[in-house]
């Protein structure tokens, strides 16, 4: 698990682009316009939903890193499948 002290490294635009699609786990809806979380790979997923202010939530967020807001339904769905794909 990556907490605040562990270093994370990104490489360059090219990098990223030639990574496979992320893969669908859970959703409201499956159009890509909902709340939803994707398989990066094995060790990771990414979240989209409604984006929130660190002052609006009350935290404070470190340059590069965002809070995103989604229905616990849709994030126990994802987490049911990854267990259940291992």
């Amino acid at each position: 698990m990556t907490t605040h002290k562990d270093p994370v490294t990104t490489t360059g635009a090219a990098a990223v682009t030639s990574r496979p699609p992320l893969e669908f786990l859970a959703g409201q809806c499956t159009g890509g316009t909902c709340p939803a979380v994707y398989r990066r790979d094995a060790h990771s997923v990414v979240v989209q939903g409604y984006a929130l202010t660190g002052n609006a939530a009350g935290v404070d967020l470190p340059d590069g890193e965002h809070l995103v807001e989604i229905p616990v339904d849709v994030l126990l769905a994802a987490a049911d499948k990854i267990r259940n794909q291992g």
